[in-house]
This record gives C-alpha cells, structure tokens and sequence, in this order.
C-alpha cells in the first residue's frame, strides 16, 4: 500500500508551508512515529512525523519549496517492492508545484481523505482536528503526552484547555486530581560573567541582508503570516490611551536586580500582569459569544525575527511566577524563538502583548492590537525629563510614555486610562513588591 504525506496544518492561519529539509531520503526505511522532514511554519520550524511504517519512496517537493496544506510533499510504500510503483505515479522532474495526491484503490479510500498523513511532533495544528476525517486525533503538547504516561492517565479521556482545545500539563494534571502548576520554569542560573551586559526589553533585530535596488524579495513564511494577522485586525474599532510614567524607582530596583539575572523585560512582564489582576477586563477578548476572560494572564511579548518579521513569545502565567524565574524563561524563549524552536503555545496563548521600542530611543508609538486579544502595550524610551514638582520647583526625573491599543467592543476608554493609571502607581511608588 502506498501512503501519502500531506504538507501538514501546524497552525490556525497556516495556508502553505515551506520545507525546511527532509531527514529522510528516497529509499530509506520510516517508522511510524519517525520524523521524516522538517517544515517552516508560519513562527517556528517543526519536525514531522510519518504515520506509517514503510519506505520513504519519493519525495514530491523538494527543500527549499513550498505547498499548499493538504497538498502531497511524498510518498510511503509500505513494502520495498512498491517503491518502483509509488515512483510511477509521482511526476517526472518534480518541480515546485506540489501534484495532486496520487489515486487509491477504491477498498483503500476512506469516505473523505485525511488533510494530513503525518504529523507535528510538538506542534500538530488543533485546527485540523474534526476537518477531513480526523475528528479522532488527539492533539497534546510534549509535556501532556510526557505526563499522561507517568500518571497513568489516557489521552482520549482529556478534555484540553489549550488553544484550538490542545491537551497541555494542567489538563492532565486535573485529571489525575493534582493542583495545576505553572508552566515549568529553566532551571538554568545566570552567570555572573553575563551580569554586565545590559538587558533590553526586545533584542535590536540583525541587520538583514543586502538587496540589490529595484529587487523585489518574496515574503518568507513568517512575514506572510504577520501581514495576514495584521490586515485582519483592521476589521477590529480600536482606539489608544497615553500616559506618562516617572521610572526613577522602576530604574533603581532594575540597577539592583540586573546582576542576579533580572531583565527589564521581566519586570515590565510582571508589573503589567499584577496590574491585570485588579483589571480582568483589559486581559479579556471579544468572540461572538460575548467578553472571554483567560483562565490565566499570560504576557506575549513582541520579538523581531533577524530574517524578517516578528514573532510573540508569552510568559504564561506571568502574575504567579517570582521575577527570577520570569527573567530565566524570557533568555529562553527568545533563544529558541531564534532558533524557530518554540512550541504553539509557547507563542500563540499570550493573553496581553507588550510591544517595546524604547531601546532605540523611540519616544512614544501606537501598536496594532493582535488577533484574539483585547490590549497591546506600546512602550517609549525612558529619558530624563524637566518636570515641575510638588512644591513648584523644576526638577529632572527619568520619564517613559505608554501607550495601550485596545479592542473597543470589550474594553472603554475608562477602563484603559484606571489600568495605566495603576500600572503607573505601581512602577512609581509600589515596584519593590514585584520582587516579593
């Protein structure tokens, strides 16, 4: 029998994948379960696994390409012998067009083909789950499927809370009747040799490479996905609150902390996501059945990509973890956000965005709000400014402006200028308490 691989969903807006590389070659013996290629989807580049075991027989697009989902990238002869057969019905010369699937024999076909015959080792896309005959597929992060074998517990019996209903740790640690925990943290300790480098809240983006004028570069995969995600927020009535914050007690608590490891971006993280606590509003989002609250406050935070576009890694449950952690997770994330080794939820399940341009010295912005959620947060540069003081003098304070986006359809005008208002008081006057 021979199978086919189908370019797989590994995300909700995904319309085509590019092929990495394939770790397999033509010939090969696959096993099920076995990584077969690598595909870029449109934040991270992820390994996929084939369904069956057998021989990779041809590959139909080759690295480098790209198709459609759902189209066929190869072919699994489940036999030696069939690889000669399954060569046949692939077209001589592949080229960048992906072909149509081969045909089946008719006791072969199921009543609707499957939109994919490999899948995502930690990645697989939920939006596929009920579409094209997969309605049995479990979708469940590393951690799940690691934790459900320890305790015992079946996948199938697991309700997921995930995004798009992917299966994560919590579901399966209530499953087995455990207090859910939050996201495990690296346990990695900085090391004093990196203390004096100076944290940014974004790294500066590498500087891209040369064009030639009049060139005209195609859109990699990330960047189509950030221009789709950016022309749907259109249709969204948004409107923008300022406000300007005194950073004098924000810059001398991070001037102690940053030799044990903390980052302003952690801070910035954990000030935002205490101040959420007292403002469930400003975390929540519109759907058509009414204002969704988050179960958890999970701050993403905006990165731009060396080779074009940018991508938003979340620290999840940012308002429970203690800052150094905080400040551990984020060097990890950007690390393999880099790399395009993040996992789905790992950049898809920020309930709030933060967008910083301070450290190019950008004094104030407006940002685009994201799709699925309610606020962004525009953060300027902080630089010393002449203000008048309470008893009428002039003085110099280290001043940063803010600047929120916000969804009008769930969050007022009201209730944006009372969450900046206490974001405010809680960097000028009550900062050390996010360190306890």
């Amino acid at each position: 029998m021979i199978h086919d691989i189908f370019m797989p969903a590994l995300s909700s807006t995904m319309t085509e994948g590019k092929i990495v590389s394939w770790v397999k070659s033509p010939g090969d013996k696959v096993a099920k379960g076995e990584t077969v290629v690598v595909v870029e989807s449109d934040k991270a580049d992820m390994d996929v696994e084939s369904f069956y075991d057998g021989y990779l027989a041809t590959i139909l697009v080759e690295a480098g390409q790209e198709a459609p989902v759902g189209d066929a990238i190869a072919l699994i002869a489940e036999t030696e012998e069939e690889i000669a057969q399954a060569k046949q019905k692939s077209p001589s010369g592949s080229s960048g067009t992906p072909p149509q699937s081969p045909p089946r024999n008719e006791e072969e076909q199921p009543s609707q083909a499957p939109a994919t015959t490999a899948t995502a080792t930690e990645s697989s896309s939920p939006s596929s789950n009920g579409n094209n005959g997969q309605s049995n597929r479990i979708v469940a992060s590393p951690r799940a499927k690691k934790l459900a074998k320890q305790l015992g517990i079946s996948l199938n019996s697991v309700e997921g809370s995930g995004p798009y209903g992917r299966i994560v740790a919590e579901d399966i640690e209530k499953a087995a009747g455990k207090t859910p925990t939050p996201p495990a943290i690296p346990t990695q300790t900085p090391q004093s040799s990196q203390t004096t480098t100076t944290p940014q809240v974004a790294p500066t983006p590498a500087v891209p490479a040369p064009v030639t004028a009049g060139e005209t570069v195609p859109l990699n995969t990330l960047q189509k996905a950030v221009v789709q995600n950016m022309v749907a927020t259109l249709q969204v009535p948004t409107f923008h609150v300022g406000y300007t914050i005194t950073t004098d007690e924000l810059d001398k608590l991070y001037k102690k902390l940053k030799a044990k490891g903390v980052t302003m971006t952690a801070l910035l993280a954990k000030a935002v996501a205490v101040t959420l606590e007292k403002h469930p509003l400003v975390n929540a989002n519109y759907s058509d059945q009414g204002i969704r609250y988050p179960q958890s406050i999970n701050i993403a935070i905006a990165v731009a990509m060396p080779d074009g576009g940018l991508i938003t890694p979340v620290l999840q449950n940012a308002d429970k973890v203690d800052i150094y952690s905080l400040s551990r997770t984020w060097k990890d994330l950007v690390d393999r956000a880099r790399a395009k080794q993040l996992q789905p939820e790992e950049y898809n399940s920020g309930t709030f965005t933060l967008s910083n341009l301070g450290m190019f010295g950008v004094d104030r912005f407006d940002a685009i709000l994201p799709p699925g959620q309610g606020s962004i947060l525009a953060i300027g540069a902080s630089s010393p400014q002449v203000v008048a003081t309470p008893d009428g003098l002039l003085g110099v304070k280290r001043q940063m402006a803010v600047n929120i986006t916000c969804d009008h359809r769930v969050i007022y005008g009201s209730h944006a200028a009372a969450f900046l208002q206490e974001f405010a008081n809680l960097l000028e006057t009550d900062v050390q308490s996010l360190t306890m």
